[in-house]
């Protein structure tokens, strides 16, 4: 694994950032506050984890690498959400699941700039949240997110936009 962290960068003692067998590069920029039990896992994909300047993970948080994250600037992680880019092989009925492997990649996940994610989310391989947008508490992001809307359930749907109201 190559780790690359901002001198600025503050990690809770208390975070765990395991190493890679596969090489994943894990970026952690300018001002980024990992807090206390956030759990940075390379399992399931060759994907990188990038975290932009002065985004915030809060407690439990859970990234695996997978297929790769790419959280941006300003980013607002609540706690106990899970960023998972890489979704098990089952199509079939004769071989157990985790001995097939994983399923191809959907692009992995991507987080734009200035996103708020709420407490409990789930963000899925392919996931793509455009910038300024709002995920509500307890979420399930399958696809693509509009900017500056709104949203929440499982799985998410639009509820409004910031600055328009709901």
């Amino acid at each position: 694994m190559t780790l690359v962290v901002a001198d600025s960068a503050r990690i809770s003692p208390l975070a765990d950032i395991e190493d890679s067998v596969r090489g994943s590069l894990i970026e952690i920029g300018e001002e980024v506050v990992i807090d206390a039990f956030v759990k940075i896992k390379p399992a399931g994909g060759m994907g990188d984890v990038r975290i932009g300047a002065r985004s915030q993970l809060n407690s439990g948080v859970v990234l695996y690498t997978g297929n790769g994250v790419i959280l941006g600037e300003d980013v607002l992680v609540a706690a106990n959400v899970t960023f998972a880019p890489v979704n098990h092989e089952f199509s079939s009925r004769d071989v157990p699941i985790r001995q097939q492997g994983f399923q191809p990649s959907k692009g992995g996940i991507v987080v734009e700039d200035d996103v708020w994610i709420g407490a409990g989310s789930v963000l899925l391989d392919g996931a793509v949240v455009h910038r300024g947008a709002v995920i509500g508490a307890n979420s399930l992001v399958l696809g693509e997110i509009e900017p500056y809307s709104v949203n929440g359930g499982s799985p998410s749907r639009l509820l409004g936009h910031r600055g328009r109201g709901l």
